[in-house]
């Protein structure tokens, strides 16, 4: 086949739909932002690396992504823990968090790449194990703990920058993996409900004797804010709530059709990167955010239908693994735009401004198109 037939132009027109509603949102928000900065050309210029690297990963097999995947992965860990060792001047300390190298005219956070790699590790173990063992308890549970070891690995590295929102994509991550790796229900669902039920205890707790947290687990009441002021973000608006104040009476007052382009009348911090959806949301009202999620739902419903189609369980696998962290990245978001969700600073796929992490996505869109480009039809299966 020609390369126009095997190319997935509907991923292609996707794309191509992200980079205009960034474009047109990051310069609103470059208009009323407290940096003197142009984020959409910027922005550009990753979309243009990105779409180099999109184009070297579209012309390698699947495959060869499973054999070189341990080698990423280990490359993955040596950055976070270079990162946790290097000087101030090579890894400055950035709102308290040292997540970023910082080199002359950018910065990259590693943690974005190594998404990318875990989910093709992940992906090996799977398929290695399914391949060698049969089904059964004992060794479902062997394939949970091996899954969870190399989750875990790059998750405490990163939560010593500390990057909560970060490990929990991760997390995210792992729960596609044990959802379609062929674990029994009997092993997912006890975890389920314990993990389940240790969360809300969390929160009541938080909410109602924040001493036990303190005395038994060494949490500090002024560490819980984040709670606090996500179910009461007007109580706490002058600190911990600003943020989520804000951002919610951006998009209410966006209404049904919006305030139209360029005319923002609330003042958001940082609404280029995290807070991108509100902009939107004030600008084009209920219409334009529909018309965004609409665009994520198109994305993650070709990204199912390139998993269903893939030859190899490895290239489903890894699928699984990126509509994951992607449909976490916009639940997320949105949600603790609107109160949904608590704040955890995770940016908006393709859309919120950042190099590293739109960087991370588009190497993910790169497996995908190479996934679908390299898709080959057989008479009697695989």
């Amino acid at each position: 086949m020609k390369f126009e037939e095997r190319f997935d132009w509907q991923l292609f027109f996707i794309m191509c739909c992200f980079i205009a509603v960034s474009a047109v949102a990051l310069f609103s928000a470059q208009a009323s932002t407290q940096y003197n900065e142009n984020f959409v050309l910027k922005q550009l210029v990753w979309y243009g690396l990105g779409g180099i690297v999109i184009g070297f990963m579209l012309l390698v097999d699947p495959e060869d992504f499973k054999k070189i995947s341990w080698y990423l992965y280990g490359f993955g860990i040596i950055l976070l823990i270079a990162l946790i060792v290097a000087p101030p001047s090579i890894a400055p300390v950035i709102k308290g968090q040292k997540s970023w190298f910082a080199m002359p005219g950018l910065s990259l956070q590693p943690a974005e790449l190594v998404k990318i790699f875990t989910i093709l590790a992940l992906g090996r173990i799977a398929v290695d194990h399914n391949q060698k063992h049969r089904s059964s308890m004992k060794m479902d549970l062997f394939l949970l703990l091996k899954l969870g070891a190399a989750t875990g690995l790059p998750v405490l590295l990163i939560m010593q920058q500390p990057d909560l929102g970060t490990s929990l994509v991760f997390i995210a991550i792992l729960a596609g993996f044990v959802l379609i790796s062929g674990i029994s229900w009997k092993i997912i669902l006890p975890i389920f409900t314990i993990i389940s039920a240790l969360g809300t205890s969390v929160i009541w707790l938080a909410l109602k004797a924040p001493q036990i947290l303190d005395r038994y687990l060494g949490v500090k009441e002024y560490q819980l804010g984040r709670i606090y002021s996500w179910f009461q973000p007007t109580k706490y608006e002058d600190s911990s709530g600003y943020h989520l104040v804000k951002a919610m009476r951006a998009i209410g007052s966006g209404q049904l059709y919006g305030k139209g382009f360029g005319e923002r009348e609330v003042y958001l911090p940082e609404a280029q990167t995290d807070f991108i959806f509100s902009i939107i949301a004030e600008e084009y009202g209920f219409l334009g955010s529909c018309i965004v999620i609409i665009l994520f739902f198109l994305l993650i419903y070709r990204f199912t239908t390139i998993a269903f189609k893939a030859n190899s369980n490895y290239s489903s696998y890894v699928m699984v693994g990126i509509i994951s962290m992607i449909a976490f990245h916009v639940f997320q978001n949105i949600g603790m735009s609107v109160q949904l969700l608590p704040i955890t600073g995770i940016p908006l796929p393709f859309i919120s401004y950042g190099g590293s992490a739109l960087l991370g996505n588009l190497m993910a869109l790169g497996i995908a198109f190479s996934i679908s480009y390299h898709h080959k039809t057989y008479m009697f299966g695989e």
